[in-house]
């Protein structure tokens, strides 16, 4: 029984998400012909020595012509960009979806430039790595998360089961949200834990009492965790900040009081207040372990890794 989903797939953008959506398709055999854009020559040749698609066009107008499915997986602030170009070649009825971390503001930067004839339904899976490029991807980094849709209204039934059915073959559970909602959700689940990060790995670096060997050489403890996050490709999280302002500035504030009253806590010795918020901290770790979106493993699995190698 043939598992496609549709006779043609573009990808525009094959890094971490594109390259991992690309090695999915060809495993379950989810499309007839796979074709992958990047502006990049390098990656788009590094993409064809992986094997990763069925035909590679660095115009992403001439990946888009006659394909079903087409898939942006770009950074947020070029989502404007590769719209206005591949608009003029998209066939009648395909569905044009993205990966985009912020919602409100890719549908503001696409949807003038979507025809009306095509079926605009954004996207976004909730799952990465800090690794970025097309060797970054994996098959199976969708199996078990989140994908969150959020349509438009007025949005076909058939196109977005046919998407929702897609996602769900790469082993995604589905989610619905307003665009709005969501980018609130992000803003504190994601965007301003990976700031948090940034900043602290910035911090560390600028300090003149401790040295930069020492950071490194003691970075066991849980620095090193954060330094994972810091890593992650600063092209897609400076267009995330600039392109989630409001959610993620009303975060940072309310972060930002969160920490003075911890601040003071620890200033005055008041360790009931500090016990209480630790205890209740742990609840939250627990619930998204029983959730089934991390493991229960000591050292976040390090050492289970370490013997697999």
């Amino acid at each position: 029984m043939s598992n496609v989903l549709f006779d043609r797939i573009a990808l525009i953008g094959i890094g971490l998400i594109g390259s991992s959506i690309a090695r999915d398709i060809k495993k379950h055999g989810l499309a007839g012909e796979v074709v992958i854009s990047s502006r990049s020559a390098d990656t788009l040749k590094r993409a064809q020595e992986l094997e990763l698609g069925d035909r590679y066009v660095s115009s992403a107008a001439d990946a888009v012509k006659g394909a079903d499915l087409v898939v942006v997986s770009v950074p947020v602030g070029a989502s404007a960009a590769v719209a206005a170009e591949i608009a003029g070649s998209l066939k009648q009825g395909a569905i044009v979806t993205d990966v985009g971390s912020t919602k409100a503001s890719v549908i503001a930067q696409m949807q003038p430039h979507m025809p009306d004839y095509v079926h605009f339904i954004p996207g976004h899976p909730i799952a990465g790595t800090e690794r970025s490029g097309p060797d970054a991807g994996f098959s199976g980094l969708f199996s078990g998360r989140w994908c969150i849709l959020t349509p438009l209204e007025g949005t076909d039934p058939a196109a977005l089961q046919a998407l929702k059915d897609f996602w769900m073959a790469l082993g995604s559970k589905i989610d619905e949200m307003d665009p709005l909602h969501h980018d609130k959700v992000l803003a504190i689940v994601s965007h301003l834990p990976q700031i948090i990060a940034y900043n602290i790995v910035g911090t560390a670096d600028d300090l003149e009492t401790v040295t930069e060997s020492e950071v490194i050489k003691y970075s066991a403890s849980g620095f090193r965790d954060f330094t994972r996050l810091a890593a992650s490709d600063p092209t897609m999280w400076r267009d995330v900040c600039l392109h989630n302002k409001d959610a993620i500035l009303e975060m940072l504030a309310r972060f930002s009081e969160d920490l003075a009253y911890l601040q003071r806590a620890i200033r005055w010795g008041e360790g009931d207040k500090l016990f209480e918020l630790f205890t209740r901290t742990r609840a939250i770790r627990r619930l998204i372990i029983e959730a089934g979106q991390d493991v229960d493993t000591p050292d976040f699995g390090r050492h289970l890794r370490d013997e697999k190698k």
